[in-house]
């Protein structure tokens, strides 16, 4: 059965047999055709295909299009109420809906990679023979991890974004506010390169794009596309942790906090306005604090 099929059937459900009222059911059927949307562009065809990881993946997409928490909440308990009722009617399978009940899924703060697992990840695609699309890949990954970019910042950066002499990077955020943020060393050197070899071959005999990343048709990639490449570069690193981009981002803040950075520093290179906002995105390591305790307490 297609998503649009178990939607209406779903809200036909909550007018006819629940009562609810036609706000209510519009509601709940916009919350589940944005689900649809996300789940068909990453392959799916029907909601009883949905995985753990990739409703994992769904909540940290509506988190990096700036939903507040509450609605990250409203969508968790529209796609609830679905898989509960096709497991009801025989539509999907009972477990399902079981997987909406993880803890896990209302856990706001993404999941982050160590250091070693950043290496590992970058260096995927470290022997690359001239191959265009793999240098634009490690250009991306090097880039989010380097800059602490959203995926859709990426997709949008345009040709002219990075400044090389100043080692500045020109980024445009959520509500279309500006900010300069440093490139790392590595980074400019995948950027140089791929503006010289790989763009121009992906660029081909295509209408000329503004966008820096491109597909191999010449197209700007979307975040869709950057999301499989970073799903891909794990897979290849055998990193078992359920990535996606904006973890480079969240291990981008955590690795400047443990490393001695100012917390007001990673607040104004993430763009975020509160910086209540940037503690969400930081940790400490259990680990770090037990070491400093035992060096500097008199009873450690």
């Amino acid at each position: 059965m297609s998503f649009s099929a178990d939607i209406r059937f779903f809200t036909e459900y909550l007018t006819l047999e629940r009562n609810l009222s036609a706000n209510t059911t519009s509601a709940y059927g916009c919350d589940l055709e944005d689900a649809a949307n996300f789940l068909a562009a990453h392959g799916l065809t029907e909601f009883r295909q949905a995985s753990y990881d990739i409703l994992l993946d769904y909540l940290d997409d509506l988190r990096e299009r700036g939903k507040e928490s509450t609605t990250l909440a409203r969508h968790l308990i529209s796609l609830k109420m679905l898989f509960r009722f096709l497991a009801s009617e025989g539509r999907a399978h009972a477990d399902c809906a079981e997987l909406i009940d993880s803890p896990k899924l209302w856990k706001i703060l993404p999941d982050f990679l160590s250091e070693t697992e950043i290496d590992a990840l970058l260096g995927v695609y470290s022997k690359n023979n001239g191959d265009p699309l793999e240098l634009r890949n490690r250009t991306i990954l090097e880039l989010l991890y380097s800059s602490g970019l959203r995926v859709s910042e990426a997709a949008n950066l345009p040709v002219n974004a990075v400044d090389f002499e100043s080692e500045l990077l020109r980024v445009t955020g959520k509500g279309s506010k500006t900010r300069i943020v440093p490139v790392g060393a590595p980074a400019l050197r995948l950027v140089r390169r791929y503006l010289a070899s790989a763009r121009p071959v992906l660029q081909g005999d295509h209408a000329p794009s503004p966008k820096l990343f491109l597909s191999r048709n010449g197209r700007p990639l979307d975040r869709e596309r950057i999301w499989q490449v970073v799903k891909q570069a794990a897979l290849l690193a055998g990193i078992g942790k359920n990535i996606h981009p904006h973890t480079l981002r969240h291990s981008f803040a955590s690795h400047l906090l443990s490393h001695g950075a100012d917390l007001r520093v990673i607040q104004e290179m993430l763009g975020h306005a509160d910086i209540a906002t940037t503690e969400i995105y930081t940790h400490v390591d259990k680990s770090k604090l037990l070491g400093v305790h035992r060096k500097f307490h008199p009873r450690g």
